[in-house]
């Protein structure tokens, strides 16, 4: 695609899934990649193997892979992790927003403390790794990309799932309102909206097929995405095919927000 080639792109949450598979993409596309994982202690060993991983997919395309460590849940770690890309690398051009957590539980019974986690993570971490990025474009008067990865929950109600659907709906108006504002400095603002989508974080109706032939009956394509295909969509937002793309959130959903139970029509 026009305009990555060169590029130095940092995708966050990059160690597997949605997010390994862009940071794959945007190295097949001639992008240095910086790679943001979390490292806890209870799972060293699993998550540098999962980092070895994505580095060597990065490394083969022929381009600079850089993992940084960072929990996007604190701005201490926001602010050194791009300070140490912009070291590395030189610069930044593209943010990709990837990093998200859930978790499951009857609304009334959710835990402050876990309710705020996940906000943590997926919309204040969101917005602080964005303005960093923002000081960066503006201080080196050059233009950049944003993208938010969102999810179709930010418009589809998700019970069970809260915290999760309030960060999402707050991350399009998060896009939005960026875009607006910093759209006549060369910097544009988008989201992509996965729905369904074969990844790690979703084994469990993955690999059932009563569990998963009940969540395909709900998608008008009548099949879950990949994380492939959320990856090419990411790549073309960023790139200069989008030049004239800001403020939106482009849902990958195979129809999913069509709302499949309407395909026949309702007697009046």
């Amino acid at each position: 695609m026009k305009g990555l080639k060169g590029k130095n792109v940092l995708v966050t949450g990059a160690t597997s899934g949605i997010g390994q598979a862009i940071a794959v993409r945007f190295a097949q596309e001639g992008a240095n990649v910086a790679l943001n994982y979390r490292k806890s202690p209870e799972d060293t060993e699993q998550t540098q193997a999962m980092i070895d991983d994505v580095c060597s997919q990065v490394k083969g395309c022929g381009v600079k892979d850089f993992p940084v460590q960072g929990d996007v849940s604190k701005e201490e770690d926001i602010i050194e992790m791009v300070d140490e890309v912009v070291g590395q690398l030189g610069s930044l051009d593209i943010l990709v927003n990837n990093a998200g957590i859930q978790t499951e539980s009857p609304s009334h019974e959710i835990e402050a403390a876990d309710f705020d986690r996940v906000l943590n993570v997926n919309l204040r971490g969101a917005y602080l790794c964005a303005r960093q990025a923002l000081k960066h474009f503006l201080a080196n008067e050059r233009p950049g990309v944003i993208i938010n990865v969102s999810s179709v929950h930010e418009i589809i109600p998700r019970p069970l799932y809260l915290s999760y659907s309030i960060s999402k709906g707050g991350m399009e108006n998060m896009t939005r309102s960026l875009a607006l504002e910093y759209a006549d400095r060369g910097i544009r603002v988008n989201a992509i909206a996965p729905g369904a989508t074969i990844t790690p974080i979703n084994e469990s109706w993955v690999n059932d097929s009563e569990e998963r032939a009940i969540v395909e009956s709900h998608i008008p394509m009548g099949r879950a995405g990949t994380a492939e295909e959320m990856a090419a969509i990411t790549a073309f937002l960023a790139s200069d095919e989008a030049a004239y793309v800001t403020g939106q959130t482009l849902f990958v959903d195979g129809g999913l927000t069509l709302y499949a139970d309407f395909r026949t029509p309702w007697s009046a």
